[in-house]
């Protein structure tokens, strides 16, 4: 692809936006350039603010800053989403009860969900508990709090000291990055306050992750991962991501 650089650049931004990340090594093959010119613009959009680089490429700056609405993200990698959950339910033997995250990924998975045996839900996601109360075997048990109206999750203190009074079997999470030398991040701190809580409540935790959370950072923590013991991911997710975590002992299964 024979291009100027203010094209180039421009492509690229629609990229990441759209992808949710740019690798490096893959976009020079895809433009038929020198990994050197994509970091070269990559540095350049960064110094205009429009894309933030991580190890082996960038993401977009929207990731970073705030979260896209509901019904925006409900439209975007929903095959891998779906994927992820299916792929998620098959973990859920000899477990009477889990925390369902809010989100889009967690929302795939209430979607699939049709125990055969009686199950208890705690969900934060007013979507999930709506989707779910009516399920057969199900009870479903939907935290207090302020509704936030990008997810329609509830948070603050009334949602985490709910948490604190239950012992869960498995968390299902959520995340909008993960790195190994930060951890799970989101850029709220309420959520992460109700995430934190619901991992420490938990006896296990299982990280629900597309490819495009791999390698970037949020601005708030609410997890070490190492406080997962198992990530599952879509087939897009970069080994070098992959195997970072299971140097530390976590399971990873890629859907």
């Amino acid at each position: 692809m024979n291009v100027y650089a203010v094209e180039r650049q421009s492509w690229l931004v629609e990229h990441a936006r759209a992808e949710g990340r740019i690798d490096v090594n893959d976009v020079a093959q895809l433009l038929d350039v020198a990994p050197e010119t994509v970091r070269r613009d990559l540095n350049t959009l960064e110094r205009h603010g429009l894309v933030r680089r991580v190890h082996g490429g960038a993401v977009p700056v929207e990731r970073l800053g705030f979260e896209g609405a509901l019904v925006t993200r409900a439209t975007t990698r929903t095959e891998e989403k779906s994927q992820i959950a299916r792929a998620a339910l098959a973990h859920l033997d000899n477990v009477e009860s889990i925390f369902l995250d809010e989100g889009t990924t967690a929302a795939a998975v209430a979607e699939l969900l049709e125990p055969q045996r009686p199950l208890t839900v705690v969900t934060s996601a007013l979507p999930i508990a709506c989707r779910l109360a009516e399920q057969p075997n199900l009870t479903v048990m939907i935290l207090g709090g302020r509704v936030r109206g990008h997810t329609l999750g509830a948070v603050d203190q009334w949602a985490t000291r709910m948490l604190e009074d239950l012992v869960i079997d498995l968390a299902l999470v959520g995340t909008n990055g993960i790195t190994v030398a930060h951890g799970l991040t989101c850029p709220d701190s309420a959520v992460a306050a109700v995430k934190r809580r619901a991992i420490a409540s938990s006896r296990r935790a299982i990280l629900l992750a597309d490819h495009s959370k791999f390698g970037a950072d949020s601005s708030v923590r609410f997890a070490d991962v190492r406080d997962i013991e198992m990530v599952v991911t879509d087939r897009g997710t970069p080994e070098s991501e992959l195997r970072s975590l299971r140097r530390l002992g976590i399971e990873v299964v890629q859907a």
